[in-house]
C-alpha cells in the first residue's frame, strides 16, 4: 500500500467513532499491535528529541525500504508513534520525504493533543523523516 492509501484507510477507520474518548482508546489499541524495538535500540541516540515521554526510534532499510520500530513509555504516545510507523514503515525515504501529513488533521489529531503531545508528534514526524533522508543519501 501507498502512504496516501494508508493514510485514506486511518481516516476511514477514525471516521468510524463518535467522539475523542473512543479514538483515544483506538490509539492506545494501535499502541499495543505497535512493533516493538529490540531492547538494545532503546538507546540515548534513539529517542526522539522534543517529546514529553520517552520515544524510541529504530529504522532499517530492507529491499530499499524503511523499516521503523519502536517503543513508548506512555500510552497515549505509543499509539500516535503506532500511527506514524504505520504510514511510514516498508516505505521508500523518497516516498517518506515526500509524504504530506494531510491526514493528521482530517482525524482532527493535533487539535485532540495537549500542547506538548502535539510538539511530540511533530517531532515524531520529523525524526521518521529524518531517517528516510538519511537512508535516501545512501542509495545515491
Amino acid at each position: 500500500m501507498t502512504i496516501e492509501e494508508i493514510q485514506n484507510e486511518l481516516i476511514d477507520e477514525f471516521s468510524m467513532f463518535e467522539d475523542w474518548e473512543e479514538r483515544y482508546q483506538y490509539m492506545i489499541d494501535l499502541g499495543k499491535d505497535l512493533p516493538l524495538i529490540d531492547e538494545q535500540y532503546k538507546t540515548d541516540n534513539n529517542i526522539i528529541k522534543g517529546c514529553q515521554s520517552k520515544v524510541w526510534v529504530h529504522a532499517e532499510m530492507k529491499n530499499d525500504k524503511i523499516e521503523f520500530t519502536a517503543d513508548s513509555d506512555a500510552i497515549i504516545t505509543k499509539g500516535i508513534i503506532a500511527i506514524l510507523i504505520r504510514v511510514f514503515s516498508n516505505q521508500s525515504p523518497k516516498d517518506i520525504i515526500n509524504a504530506e501529513m494531510d491526514f493528521i488533521d482530517k482525524i482532527g489529531l493535533k487539535e485532540h493533543l495537549s500542547p506538548t503531545r502535539a510538539n511530540g508528534l511533530v517531532s515524531m514526524i520529523k525524526q521518521l523523516k529524518m531517517y528516510a533522508i538519511a537512508y535516501q543519501t545512501q542509495l545515491k
